[in-house]
């Protein structure tokens, strides 16, 4: 899957972080306990190809409220300010490192 191999060249460059598997999803964490980010395909037959990530107080509003196409409040996670973000179509991966490295930075406070 080529949004994984993007997404774990992003992760390679945050300090003390790892991938595992959690609900069945490549979620990525902070010092082998924080989940910062999940990598989430068809999650309960939703037809999205989309990572869930932490993000710093306020962003999932202003980006989901500028953009419901590509931004949403992604389930269980949403209601903790979480954001998500859809990966179909043509990505831009030099945004998704900028919203990758917010979601370390969110957790690694």
């Amino acid at each position: 899957m080529r949004e994984l191999e993007h997404l774990r060249a992003i992760r390679d460059t945050l300090p003390e972080t790892s991938v595992r598997l959690s609900h069945g999803a490549p979620s990525f964490v902070y010092r082998e306990k924080r989940c910062f980010l999940m990598f989430m395909d068809n999650h309960h037959d939703d037809g999205r190809r989309a990572i869930w990530c932490a993000a710093p107080e306020g962003m999932q509003e202003l980006l989901v409220g500028s953009d419901p196409g590509k931004f949403f409040r992604p389930p269980y996670v949403g209601h903790r300010g979480w954001l998500g973000v859809m990966l179909h179509g043509k990505v831009d991966w030099d945004e998704i490192a900028g919203i990758v490295e917010d979601a370390y930075a969110t957790v690694a406070a």
